[in-house]
C-alpha cells in the first residue's frame, strides 16, 4: 500500500532551521491528511502539524505555531515541514503519517494509518 519515506533531518544550532520531506509512493497525498509527529527519548510521541491534501488547510500544535510551516508540493507526492527558529526542545525523531481525508485536520495518532520510518532532528550548540 502507500509507503512514506522521510528525509532532511540533521544537526543544527539553536535558532537554525531544517526542512523535512515526506515522499509518498504507491499513491499520492491527494486524499489524505498528512501529519507530522515527533518523539524525543523518554517522552511521549506528540503531534506537530498536519495538512489536508484536498483543500490545503493546515493545523499546528501551539508549541510550534509561528515557527514551523507544513506544505505539499504541486504533484501531491511530497509533504514538507519547514522548521525555523529551532529550540533544543524541538530535538526529536520526526515522523510523517497519513489519515483518511474525511477525518479532517487532526493530530490523533490512532487516526493515522501509514507511517514513515522517521528522520532525526538534533538541535544543539
Amino acid at each position: 500500500q502507500l509507503q512514506l519515506v522521510e528525509s532532511g533531518g540533521g544537526l543544527v544550532q539553536p535558532g537554525g532551521f531544517l526542512r523535512l520531506s515526506c515522499t509518498a509512493s504507491g499513491g499520492t497525498l491527494n486524499y489524505w491528511i498528512t501529519g507530522w509527529f515527533r518523539q524525543a527519548p523518554g517522552k511521549e510521541r506528540e503531534g506537530v502539524s498536519c495538512i489536508s491534501g484536498t483543500d490545503g488547510k493546515t493545523y499546528y500544535a501551539d508549541s510550534v505555531k509561528g515557527r514551523f510551516t507544513v506544505s505539499l508540493d504541486d504533484t501531491k507526492t511530497t509533504a514538507y515541514l519547514q522548521m525555523n527558529s529551532l529550540k533544543p526542545e524541538d530535538a526529536a525523531m520526526y515522523y510523517c503519517a497519513v489519515a483518511p481525508w474525511w477525518i479532517g485536520l487532526n493530530l490523533t495518532e490512532n487516526k493515522y494509518l501509514y507511517w514513515g520510518q522517521g528522520t532525526q532532528a538534533a538541535v544543539s550548540s
